[in-house]
């Protein structure tokens, strides 16, 4: 449970290597030290300075071995985390973009792309939904993002995959209402990280510190859901009353 200064006690990051959702744990380390479960391949070439990073902060950090489209082994994996006691945020972070011309053109990667960004989550999210309810208390937080408000020709399988993240969680929280249980959908927009690096620079683009800071500020006062640049609640609400014929000609 949050202590008296806002500090998790324990936070689980799935995606144990997302630079976002490692952006969103040490924003939380400098309230204070806490467990950190860190969830990523066992292979990962990055786990061991992410687990460094986080132990030199304050961190109490444990890897477990997670695979996301591993859908059977998801119950474990949260058993595992548990072992730890009570989860107070746990983080789902982790996700792929992929060349999204070929995605639409190319079943196998289509699907795979699919499992790992919408089936993953939804996995999730139900072994957490069911957890979070029994300890009666935390808050499950979930990237999700702006391409998912509406989705664009440019990116349309990864933004369908958000659009279904987005929906799942928000009636994940309605759902939970009343447990002590709470869920934050995250809506970044684009993020200068490693993973869009390659996208170029987009309009109301944000560093990860930012996302970091909006997440925990919303944590703490129980928040639904957030766009981390605040004109993108302006943005997405526009994009839903433009006509199709016209929205196809937009430059983006």
């Amino acid at each position: 449970m949050l202590n008296a200064v806002g500090q998790a006690q324990h936070i689980l990051l799935l995606g144990g290597t997302s630079e976002i959702g490692l952006g969103i744990v040490e924003e939380f380390l400098d309230r204070g030290p806490a467990k950190v479960t860190l969830a990523a391949r066992a292979d990962s070439p990055r786990i061991d300075d992410a687990k460094a990073t986080l132990t030199s902060r304050g961190a109490d950090v444990e890897v477990i071995n997670f695979d996301a489209t591993d859908f059977d082994s998801h119950p474990d994996v949260v058993k595992q985390a548990w072992e730890r006691g009570d989860v107070d945020v746990a983080i789902i972070a982790f996700g792929t973009l992929g060349d999204q011309e070929e995605l639409w053109q190319n079943q196998a990667k289509a699907v795979a792309s699919a499992q790992t960004n919408f089936t993953a989550p939804v996995s999730l999210g139900v072994l957490l939904g069911q957890k979070f309810k029994e300890q009666g208390h935390g808050t499950i937080v979930a990237l999700s993002s702006v391409a998912g408000m509406r989705v664009r020709r440019s990116n349309f399988v990864y933004g369908a995959s958000k659009a279904g993240v987005d929906g799942f969680f928000i009636n994940l929280g309605e759902a939970l209402r009343g447990s002590g249980a709470k869920v934050l959908v995250v809506r970044p927009g684009q993020v200068r990280t490693k993973m869009s690096a390659a996208a170029g620079e987009a309009p109301l683009t944000v560093d990860v510190p930012d996302v970091a800071k909006a997440t925990v500020k919303a944590i703490l006062n129980g928040t639904q859901s957030i766009y981390v640049h605040p004109l993108f609640e302006y943005v997405s609400l526009a994009f839903k009353f433009i006509p199709q014929a016209i929205f196809r000609k937009l430059p983006f």
